[in-house]
């Protein structure tokens, strides 16, 4: 896969990230070590991670996708070759979310001692948190990029208007600005992206990495009836977004597919790739034949005609 600039910043990324959130859920440590080396054979350099993966599997505490990520790395040698990105600010414990100065600076220390190394290459604020104010987030940011601890910064999960008013404060506090925005973007949910918060993205150069690019598995065509939600690891997702349009907008992914000799989620995650506000989508794999998707993802020319049959039936 040819590698792209990531927005405004030096990191040269391959065009899909690989989601860690599995690391640690729905693979154990064998299989994501396993999956980590199918990766990079495909060409794929970035992983997305946060420290809270995977706390909301019962026995876990969080960073357990960070712990075999950094494993991984460490016998194989490989954390000069690879683009880590990992988050913090959701709930670790400490009670609710937490953007603050004395929480991120203990949260990155603790993700690098887990991760093994002594930097991350793009380092999150994973969602706003609206009592701290943005001076604060970004002037701890500056210190740990000052520390060579962190290269560039993100956000995640911010409103448009307090994305803006991070922007302006980095401007005028002579702090970092955060250089990529990591909003929820697929053809079952567009409005988390598409509207206010792209057009800051523009306004500001930022590149954008889209979450759940392939809607939780639902873009994947393995889910065809009820009775395939049930069976899901990803029931409350899915159910929540289970009606009639998606359905539609399943049947049409499946027939594009079957028209190019694609599967589902390369049509899927191609409709990302076409939008050119999109700098890279994320997404994730339990198995290593699912990786072809992002192979003929990253090669599929969807036609004007089927882009627009695409935008009008997820609209």
């Amino acid at each position: 896969m040819k590698k792209i600039l990531f927005g405004a910043t030096e990191l040269k990324i391959s065009p899909i990230i690989f989601g860690g959130n599995v690391f640690g859920w729905t693979l154990n440590e064998k299989e994501s070590f396993e999956m980590l080396d199918a990766i990079t054979e495909l060409g794929i350099n970035c992983i997305d991670t946060a420290d809270v993966y995977s706390r909301w599997v019962d026995g876990n505490s969080g960073g357990e996708s960070e712990r075999i990520i950094g494993k991984w790395m460490k016998e194989r040698g490989n954390r000069d070759k690879m683009i880590i990105c990992t988050k913090a600010g959701m709930d670790m414990g400490q009670g609710g979310i937490d953007i603050s100065e004395k929480h991120i600076k203990q949260s990155l220390n603790d993700s690098l001692n887990r991760l093994q190394t002594d930097y991350v290459d793009l380092y999150y604020a994973h969602k706003d948190d609206e009592t701290t104010p943005p001076e604060e987030t970004l002037g701890a940011f500056k210190d740990l990029i000052d520390e060579k601890k962190v290269r560039y910064i993100g956000a995640s999960n911010f409103s448009a208007e307090r994305l803006r008013k991070s922007m302006i404060t980095s401007r005028e506090h002579d702090l970092p600005a955060y250089a990529v925005f990591q909003p929820e973007y697929n053809l079952v949910e567009r409005s988390k992206f598409e509207g206010d918060i792209e057009r800051v993205c523009k306004e500001f150069n930022l590149g954008v990495a889209t979450y759940f690019s392939l809607a939780s598995g639902l873009l994947t065509g393995k889910y065809t009836s009820e009775k395939d939600i049930e069976n899901s690891s990803r029931t409350s997702y899915v159910k929540k977004h289970w009606n009639e349009k998606v359905k539609n907008i399943i049947d049409t992914v499946m027939n594009i597919a079957k028209s190019h000799h694609v599967s589902p989620a390369a049509v899927a995650i191609a409709w990302v790739l076409h939008n050119p506000s999109v700098t890279a989508p994320i997404a994730s794999a339990t198995k290593k034949e699912h990786l072809t998707a992002f192979k003929e993802a990253a090669t599929l020319d969807l036609t004007v005609s089927e882009k627009e049959t695409l935008n009008n039936i997820s609209a």
